[in-house]
């Protein structure tokens, strides 16, 4: 049995992939299945230590990010595309899998492009609240569409409605809980305050990152900060951060990451009391299964179409408020930061709304449909 993935561009569409990975694996073991063989294809591996622990093998397949506007890179992207259709294709027939997963962005067309023309079942998990371009592309040729929104499913064109399911959103296993016990001394937290974890997706936000650094004198009277400012930011913020915080009597309470491994998210997180957020789809259902109070700040929409969506959706479920990025101030983030650590009331509601947001079983649903389409495929 062969599964083959695909999906590109962000860790929103990677790390989703990587739970179905899990969930494929654990059910072949629970059902005694010999184990499937898994690829993923992409113009990139993205995280090649997340694909060796899950024994999947990267096949580079070139795409091209088509833009929004008129440029005459979208001539060599479409050129990318149409060369990586090509050797897709080839690469389809050599290893011939028995279904594909494809979670969306410009890195997955060609390959799905290539499966449908080689008949090969193909199931679309889509994140956000508007489906992206891919995705409703490859919709069309879907066996099975998974979505994580309701507001998702219309649009999508009518004759694939009975083919969508709301699933919710895969979660890696690591992520779908929080390891409370020994957080604060794995992060070296101050015991005594409580703490705010700040995200800013998989590659940052620098206006995040500048928000938080003209604010950070204040916060740190207030908490612990753990925040992840993005493995290009890194070194800038955190010297940024040594200036910004000389004066003060708690500079030891700001604590930056480059980057959050599985591990120190899963601690951060348990050790976090409130989180500050993009709206990334995979970022809101981590943030749900963890039940933390969350002030969000989507992408502005003019960047990107789906962030401002998902933002306004999750916030629909009373477990987080939403700050637009042209309204984001150092003095609106400290204020409403505080606003939630002194309400506990507030704090507790919040985090209780947010169960159901996601279904923690996301994965497995995905993986048991993608086994069996995987068994039945001649």
């Amino acid at each position: 049995m062969k599964i083959a993935f695909t999906g590109g561009g962000t860790g929103g569409h990677f790390y989703p992939l990587i739970a179905i990975a899990e969930a494929v694996q654990d059910l072949a073991r629970e059902e005694r299945l010999i184990m499937p063989q898994l690829y993923f294809l992409a113009p990139a591996p993205f995280d090649e230590k997340a694909l060796f622990e899950n024994q999947i093998t990267f096949i580079k397949i070139p795409a091209g990010k088509l833009r929004r506007y008129a440029s005459a890179a979208n001539l060599t992207s479409w050129l990318a595309t149409l060369m990586g259709t090509l050797k897709a294709l080839s690469l389809l027939l050599r290893i011939y899998p028995d279904v594909v997963i494809s979670k969306g962005g410009y890195g997955s067309v060609p390959t799905v492009l290539a499966a449908h023309f080689l008949r090969i079942p193909i199931i679309v998990h889509e994140s956000d609240a508007k489906p992206g371009r891919a995705n409703l592309l490859a919709a069309r040729y879907a066996a099975k569409i998974a979505i994580t929104f309701d507001s998702a499913a219309k649009y999508f064109p009518k004759g694939v409605q009975k083919r969508i399911a709301r699933t919710g959103m895969p979660v890696r296993k690591a992520l779908a809980r929080v390891e409370k016990e020994g957080a604060q001394q794995y992060l070296g937290l101050d015991k005594d305050v409580p703490t705010v974890l700040i995200l800013g997706g998989s590659q940052g936000s620098q206006r995040i990152n500048d928000t938080v650094l003209r604010a950070l004198p204040e916060l740190v009277e207030t908490a612990n900060v753990i925040h992840q400012t993005g493995t290009q930011n890194f070194k800038e913020t955190k010297g940024i951060a040594a200036v910004a915080l000389q004066k003060s009597p708690h500079a030891d309470r700001y604590h930056p990451f480059d980057y959050l491994s599985a591990l120190s998210l899963e601690r951060a997180a348990g050790a976090a009391d409130v989180v500050v957020s993009r709206a990334g789809a995979t970022s809101l259902a981590e943030i749900a299964l963890w039940k933390k109070p969350a002030i969000i700040i989507p992408i502005p929409e003019a960047v990107s179409h789906d962030q401002k969506l998902n933002a306004y959706a999750y916030a629909g479920t009373g477990a987080g408020e939403v700050i637009e990025e042209e309204n984001l101030s150092p003095n609106l983030l400290v204020s409403e930061v505080r606003r939630i650590l002194h309400d506990s009331a507030l704090a507790k509601k919040m985090g209780d709304s947010a169960e159901g947001f996601t279904d923690p079983d996301a994965a497995k649903v995905i993986a048991k449909e993608a086994l069996s389409i995987a068994l039945s495929h001649e």
